[in-house]
């Protein structure tokens, strides 16, 4: 399956917008319904799993833990392994990762500026 979707047109286009234009590769990385949510708890400080997960009541298990992958494979966030029992596993930005949090507020003032203009 990820055969095609890489070889599809869409796939092809959104790779070669990405290395033209910063901002769509950033929007690629970052984008998502709960990858900005993520981090943004995560500026706080380190978080385990289940506390991330308590916070994002929305999501299910599997979802948090590939949204925490992809992040992790993008060095946005890091995990560290406690060898306790059970294993303790800690998610934390990155310096990177920390580079977004004057981009996720802006995002916050833009998001509730937006929200009264339309009314909601």
């Amino acid at each position: 399956m990820s055969e095609i979707k890489q070889s599809s047109t869409n796939f092809l286009n959104k790779l070669a917008l990405s290395d033209e234009c910063p901002e769509a590769y950033a929007s690629n990385i970052i984008g998502g319904q709960w990858t900005l949510v993520i981090c943004s708890w995560l500026l706080s400080g380190k978080l385990r799993f289940g506390e991330l997960k308590k916070k994002l009541p929305g999501i299910t298990e599997r979802m948090l833990a590939l949204q925490l992958r992809k992040l992790e494979e993008n060095k946005i966030i890091s995990r560290t392994v406690y060898a306790d029992v059970p294993p303790c596993v800690e998610y934390e930005l990155t310096e990177i990762g920390y580079a977004l949090k004057s981009v996720i507020m802006e995002l916050e003032v833009w998001g509730t500026s937006h929200k009264k203009l339309i009314g909601e």
